[in-house]
């Protein structure tokens, strides 16, 4: 593999959906992860990887799910599946914990919330492709959630847009094993330029660091 090297000056760190719902005990969704998650320790790799980035000076990107609100998609001609799951389950409902960043993940001051997605892409009807234009970014390191569905769109979506990315194998997670490797091992690859571990990244941006 090549040795992994990061630009500060063009790189970014997006963060998905890092919401209690998803990370924390007692979050709606967190019983269906928790066992994947824990056991390649996505959250603390998560939170590894966000320390890193912020200690070599990246730029931090937040690509959040639309929050669920009363009335939401009651009038859509069309939901989507997955959609509709949401709508039911009201998943990060907004004006509740489940809905908030865990405590760990709240971005600082200078970091970019961009606005959040209704499906699964962090780049589709979201003004995250600007954000990124506009602070110089044209490489991205993914973390988060779900490696499947938000991970998979939002990679597939960004090399469309012509970034390079990185996806950090251990700081996502899935519902079952079978569907992170359909996701780490099959489809990502094709659009992924590196798929590597925490460890593998926090030494490079270290050394970005240093340079």
């Amino acid at each position: 593999m090549t040795e992994l090297s990061y630009d500060r000056s063009n790189t970014g760190l997006i963060v998905v959906d890092p919401y209690n719902d998803f990370i924390s005990e007692g979050g709606k969704i967190w019983p269906r992860l928790k066992e994947v998650a824990e056991a390649n320790n996505c959250v603390p790799h998560m939170l590894e990887v966000l320390n890193a980035a912020r200690q070599a000076r990246l730029r931090v990107f937040f690509a959040m799910h639309h929050r669920y609100r009363p009335g939401d998609y009651e009038n859509w001609k069309f939901v989507a599946p997955i959609q509709r799951a949401a709508w039911h389950r009201r998943s990060f409902e907004f004006g509740t914990w489940g809905g908030e960043f865990r405590a760990e993940f709240v971005p600082l001051d200078g970091e970019v919330i961009a606005s959040e997605h209704w499906c699964s892409s962090g780049f589709a009807n979201t003004d995250l492709d600007l954000e990124l234009k506009r602070h110089g970014i044209q490489r991205v390191i993914v973390i988060g959630l779900v490696a499947h569905t938000c991970i998979e769109a939002t990679v597939r979506y960004a090399a469309e847009l012509g970034y390079d990315v990185t996806v950090v194998k251990d700081a996502v997670a899935d519902y079952s094993p079978e569907m992170m490797h359909a996701a780490l091992d099959i489809n990502l690859p094709n659009y992924a330029s590196a798929i590597v571990e925490t460890g593998e990244v926090v030494t490079a941006l270290s050394a970005s660091n240093a340079a």
